[in-house]
């Protein structure tokens, strides 16, 4: 039932996955075209200023799916309703303080990039853009955390599918039909209006849930611990915009979103393998299996290192030349940036690194322990971004988070080395060197590689399929030298599914 729920999860993230970068690619062009880049900036800058509200939730989703792994593996119904109630009562606190909070930024956020737009203008955008964060990020949140823990995050997935497919098409419609900014993102807000509906829907019915149980407040007592990962999560993803924001210049902003926008959507790609992982680590050590949290654990750890060596390998080969292509129309900002490609392409593939190791963590509930891991990562992003933008201004945030995530990954590394899987750290050196053998590999032989002039994206399609199959075919042979236990095990894992496919169809 596990391999099954896992193997939905992974479906249909990826589906989600590929749907949200295709929507990340459209809407920014799109409104950078037609509003310029000091509108898509001030919209991503206003995003950004807004979901620090989301640091109130205290990384209570992590808290509360570790909560919730036992009772859904037993099934004890009662228990699933009581944490389910004491997890809806939090986020209704948390939901009346965003309300606040979104009038102070719709008030302050004029000040902050003043000179570009009259007050005007920003405060009503901002109170549309933050309608719209507090439908998504509130509405149903509690629903989703459950269905995650359940191992049917697929769920969750096929609505948010539908849903931005719906949001970038009324987008696309209503910035054609010559609307104004406001009225395109309030189209937008109106959209993300049913998803939580649905979620709720669906919810209600499959779990039954008691609603006129009492509370169990101790499922969130670990909130607090768990506020470090969640800030650190928070700031790796939105630290930069804020200081850009306040350091340099919106359109600086506007340029960030791009780059990101890329590395984030590789970075997503990648995180589609560890879709469900998280739950399926919480029931393995909810029922005391060590041998199968062993054993998975290793194989998750081979694909996730291979998948992000290729992937951000090609990544950095060609982000140069999709920008190039991407902003080839656009006059008003200097969007060719290449060192600070490399390092923010670097920093998302240590991000993707960790991911094993921090599913490993949240799945034991060890929030408490690894806080102080959290804290320091902050602490370190924070204070080196506002050091290093005065000096290098975009490449210097981007060398910040590069130097905090580097410290987290290690850390995770030991810990759960020491702690949780009880193995040698030469482990993690040891995959971490082969990883570098084989992007050093990449990088050598695409010197090989005819130069091809890409003016494009057919272009650059061709070529990103050559890079990619390099690196692919690199990495394969690496993996046959260095881990072929690893591939035996995914050879027979494939075999075995044919076979059972093959058995079910006679």
């Amino acid at each position: 039932m596990r391999s099954k729920k896992a193997l939905l999860n992974f479906i249909y993230s990826l589906l989600l996955q590929l749907v949200t970068v295709v929507s990340s690619f459209i809407i920014p062009i799109y409104i950078i075209g037609t509003f310029g880049s000091n509108v898509n900036g001030a919209i991503v800058s206003i995003t950004q200023f807004l979901s620090y509200i989301t640091l109130l939730e205290s990384g209570v989703g992590g808290v509360v799916r570790a909560a919730l792994y036992k009772p859904l593996a037993i099934k004890d119904a009662i228990q699933i309703s009581r944490i389910v109630k004491a997890t809806e009562k939090f986020f209704k606190i948390i939901a009346y303080l965003f309300i606040v909070y979104i009038f102070i930024i719709a008030f302050l956020f004029p000040s902050i990039i003043s000179g570009e737009f009259d007050g005007f203008y920003l405060t009503t955008l901002v109170l549309i853009i933050g309608t719209s964060t507090f439908i998504q990020y509130y509405f149903g949140i509690t629903y989703s955390v459950l269905l995650q823990a359940d191992q049917r995050r697929y769920i969750t997935s096929v609505f948010q599918i539908l849903t931005l497919i719906a949001n970038t098409i009324i987008t696309v419609v209503l910035i054609n039909l010559g609307f104004g900014i406001h009225i395109v993102m309030l189209g937008s807000a109106t959209i993300f209006v049913f998803r939580p509906i649905l979620l709720q829907i669906y919810v209600k019915r499959r779990y039954k849930l008691i609603s006129n149980c009492e509370e169990d407040k101790t499922a969130i007592k670990q909130r607090w611990d768990g506020l470090g990962h969640h800030i650190a999560f928070f700031l790796h993803r939105n630290t930069a915009v804020v200081v850009l924001t306040l350091f340099t210049n919106i359109r600086e902003v506007s340029v960030y979103s791009v780059y990101y926008m890329v590395v984030i959507g590789v970075q997503k790609l990648v995180n589609t393998l560890s879709t469900g992982v998280e739950a399926a680590f919480g029931n393995m050590i909810a029922k005391g299996e060590k041998t199968a949290l062993d054993r998975n654990f290793r194989l998750f750890e081979f694909i996730s290192y291979t998948a992000t060596t290729v992937l951000f390998t090609s990544a950095g080969l060609l982000i140069l030349p999709f920008i190039g292509i991407y902003t080839e129309e656009i006059t008003d900002a200097d969007y060719y940036r290449p060192l600070f490609a490399y390092v923010l392409v670097a920093t998302e593939a240590i991000y993707c690194i960790r991911l094993p190791y921090h599913a490993v963590v949240l799945a034991a509930g060890h929030f408490k322990q690894t806080k102080k891991g959290a804290y320091t990562e902050a602490i370190i992003n924070i204070v080196l971004s506002i050091i290093l933008v005065n000096f290098i201004g975009i490449l210097g945030v981007a060398i910040a988070t590069f130097v905090a995530m580097i410290f987290r990954t290690v850390q995770y590394a030991i810990y759960l080395s020491r702690n949780i899987l009880q193995r040698n750290l030469f482990v993690f050196i040891k995959r971490t060197i082969v990883s570098l053998i084989g992007v050093a590999m990449t990088v050598s032989f695409t010197q090989l590689v005819p130069l091809i002039e890409i003016s494009t994206y057919i272009d650059w399609v061709f070529y990103a399929i050559i890079i990619t199959s390099l690196s692919l075919t690199i990495n394969i042979l690496l993996s046959l030298v260095f881990y072929i236990d690893d591939v035996r095990r995914i050879l027979n894992i494939v075999k075995s599914f044919t076979t059972k496919r093959k058995n079910k169809k006679k």
